[in-house]
């Protein structure tokens, strides 16, 4: 994929997209008017730049996913705190908790996430 940043249309647009797939590019069409009060050439524009970005490929008048939902915004978050932490997980932690407490799950929760992508 060649760009993972989004504006906040094209991303309402990709998730629809993603709730609904596979979908016919008619049926696409339809529920643009509806959600975002599109035009036929709006929806395919939009569609075929995100097609063009390796998200989504639209082949016999069907739209699919070529990465899911969760890739896509893992990539995001991945990027996110490269950019803003220089990688540093427990920064960008340190950060998103702004000194709030954990509940005992979700400290539990986060141990077992460590637990299972740490070296061993």
């Amino acid at each position: 994929m060649k760009e993972y940043k989004l504006a906040k249309l094209e991303s309402q647009f990709a998730d629809l997209i993603w709730r609904k797939e596979p979908i016919s590019s008619p049926e696409l069409v339809k529920l643009c008017e509806k959600e975002f009060d599109w035009k036929k050439s709006t929806t395919y524009t939009v569609l075929k730049k995100l097609c063009d970005r390796g998200i989504f490929q639209n082949e016999n008048a069907t739209v699919t996913a070529l990465i899911s939902r969760e890739e896509f915004y893992g990539h995001k978050s991945r990027e996110f705190v490269e950019d803003s932490f220089g990688g540093s997980i427990p920064k960008f932690l340190a950060a998103f908790m702004g000194g709030k407490k954990l509940t005992q799950k979700q400290a539990a929760e986060i141990k077992e996430l460590i637990d299972n992508y740490t070296d061993k």
